[in-house]
């Protein structure tokens, strides 16, 4: 049996966000399609394709986008190279943040650009409802309540499938919930970067999702403790890193995005990675350092 046929984000196993999606635990982040500074087109358009497709043949079927990412290239582009979508496949996309330019990102939570951020991206997607739609960050100009209230008003008119929450601390978390359920948490979390523990624990006990944005992107590729596992099961550290989120808990889908086909390959690859018990305890006592792992 050749590698690609065994090569799956099934592998990694699956968790059902909302009691209604059934995901596999390896998802694909679809920000690195767009271009420098995460605006306009990619330099390789058919290599971002080709990405896409790929994500899905290898069994991924959750894919995180934002309408701020390109602005609207990467859902422009998921449906270019998607649509029609496979039955399972899950689009989770975010609203709440406007892009006057490259690399510059302003807040706009306001019930008003929710309402026509959303139908933006129904129009890009080609959607009639988005599975999870996500708000990309509290905006401190505007009740967060009020934006969570327009999510829910959203939901409750069948344009929303499930709300999720990206960027937050366990107050918002608790706050969204008196007012909608809330199915999924983003916030930046890694082997290196654990300011979420506790976040994180808080899902696992609610069993709500958890995706981890840079799920590799703050790991140093030297660590020590990093470099001996990986040197044990022949694997790259930015793998051992995937696979150390994996068993952090049953609650984290990682979303490592790339628009190169043998990165994708190579992420996907971590899903296969079971770290032994005395591994990841090692690991996870580890203190690495926040150095880059990739570019």
């Amino acid at each position: 049996m050749s590698h690609e046929l065994i090569l799956s984000a099934a592998s990694a196993g699956t968790f059902t966000v909302g009691d209604d999606l059934t995901v596999n635990r390896m998802g694909y982040g679809a920000m690195r399609i767009t271009g420098p500074g995460i605006w306009g087109p990619p330099a390789d358009k058919r290599a971002a394709l080709a990405t896409l497709r790929k994500a899905v043949d290898l069994g991924v079927n959750l894919i995180d986008t934002a309408d701020s990412y390109g602005p609207g290239v990467s859902e422009e582009l998921i449906a270019e190279a998607l649509y029609p979508y496979p039955a399972d496949l899950v689009i989770a996309t975010k609203g709440g943040w406007e892009r006057p330019g490259p690399n510059q990102w302003t807040h706009n939570a306001s019930p008003r650009h929710l309402a026509e951020a959303l139908e933006g991206s129904l129009r890009r997607l080609r959607l009639e409802r988005i599975d999870i739609y996500q708000l990309h960050a509290p905006d401190n100009v505007v009740c967060f309540e009020a934006s969570v209230e327009a999510l829910a008003r959203l939901r409750e008119q069948g344009k929303i499938r499930h709300i999720g929450l990206s960027n937050v601390t366990r107050e918002h978390i608790e706050r969204a919930r008196k007012i909608a359920p809330v199915v999924s948490v983003q916030n930046r979390y890694s082997y290196a970067d654990r300011e979420s523990d506790f976040i994180v624990d808080y899902c696992e006990q609610n069993q709500i999702a958890f995706l981890p944005w840079a799920p590799i992107g703050q790991a140093r590729a030297a660590h020590d403790a990093l470099q001996r596992v990986a040197s044990q099961f022949y694997a790259s550290p930015y793998q051992v890193a995937l696979a150390w989120l994996l068993q952090r808990s049953k609650v984290i889908i990682p979303i490592p995005g790339t628009a190169s086909v043998e990165h994708l390959e190579d992420n996907i690859a971590a899903a296969t990675l079971e770290l032994p018990q005395s591994a990841f305890k090692a690991l996870s006592k580890a203190h690495p350092a926040y150095v880059s792992l990739r570019d």
